[in-house]
């Protein structure tokens, strides 16, 4: 009895010690990035774009960034979900060969670990093929290599689950398998793709590598697929690499942004999450 009590101290220990490390990192993180941005931050960095001098720590902004990432990961996540959600559907057994279907998910797996800046060299491979320079139609392109495995993936597995009972009342109903897959299936999984549609599009307004050489930068907002891109990633990566302490004190302030918006988007798909889910079949 006293040896099974030590071991159950020592295991609530452990975890206890695991969430506090786990909790401390990201308070940490937050912490550090909001102390040495927040003094950065002001009006002028979301509404206006960089001006001559800025790097010199003149005047100007950042909004050529937050627009020019919101207009990469918006792109890039219309792209995906039109392929995810097929590749999803696909990998159902009422569609695929259980032999199929375990070889897609580990390519999906293995295509989900790759390094991003393989990605991004992927998507520079693909500009020159099609003679297209950087720009914002390239960082488009190498972000949805990036967040596709990544939504198709999850979801895959929120429409797995889906109960059975549900389908095959369909069936007995008459209904067609394509009719099933639009009127059930997808309603009951409708909150997991929600959220895996948000968390890619909060992986992809945070990626750097993959867009480093097919987006390029500017200090321009662009008016087209073919201009360049600025992005919060590289202009927290560009800041911060200056020797000025005022232009590395507004890379905190961009970085803080980035963190803000990533948090948002998290927030967002947990309340939208929450609210469709009172709307599922139990």
């Amino acid at each position: 009895m006293r040896k099974r009590r030590m071991e159950e101290a020592v295991a609530k220990s452990l975890m206890l010690g695991s969430l506090g490390l786990v909790l401390g990192s990201l308070l940490a993180i937050v912490g550090v990035v909001a102390w040495k941005g927040v003094s950065a931050l002001s009006l002028s960095m979301l509404i206006e774009t960089p001006s001559g001098g800025y790097y010199l720590g003149k005047g100007g902004g950042v909004a050529n960034a937050i627009v020019g990432s919101l207009y990469l990961s918006l792109g890039a996540s219309l792209l995906s979900i039109l392929l995810s959600l097929p590749v999803a559907f696909a990998l159902q057994r009422e569609y695929a060969s259980p032999r199929l279907a375990n070889f897609t998910r580990l390519m999906l797996d293995v295509l989900w670990g790759i390094p991003s800046v393989v990605y991004g060299a992927v998507g520079f491979i693909i500009m020159a093929y099609l003679g297209i320079t950087a720009s914002l139609l390239g960082g488009i392109i190498a972000l949805t290599l990036l967040m596709l495995p990544i939504m198709s993936r999850s979801m895959e597995e929120v429409i797995r689950i889906v109960p059975l009972e549900l389908k095959e009342t369909s069936y007995a109903l008459g209904a067609t398998r394509i009719e099933t897959a639009l009127r059930v299936v997808f309603r009951q999984a409708l909150p997991g793709i929600v959220t895996a549609i948000l968390l890619a599009f909060g992986r992809g307004i945070g990626d750097a590598a993959s867009i480093l050489f097919t987006a390029g930068y500017t200090d321009r907002i662009p008016r087209s697929l073919l201009d360049p891109v600025a992005s919060l990633p590289l202009a927290v990566f560009f800041q911060m690499g200056t020797p000025i302490p005022e232009v590395q004190r507004r890379a905190y302030a961009s970085a803080l942004i980035l963190l803000l918006m990533v948090l948002a988007v998290i927030l967002v798909s947990r309340l939208l999450g929450s609210r469709f889910s009172r709307n599922l079949v139990r």
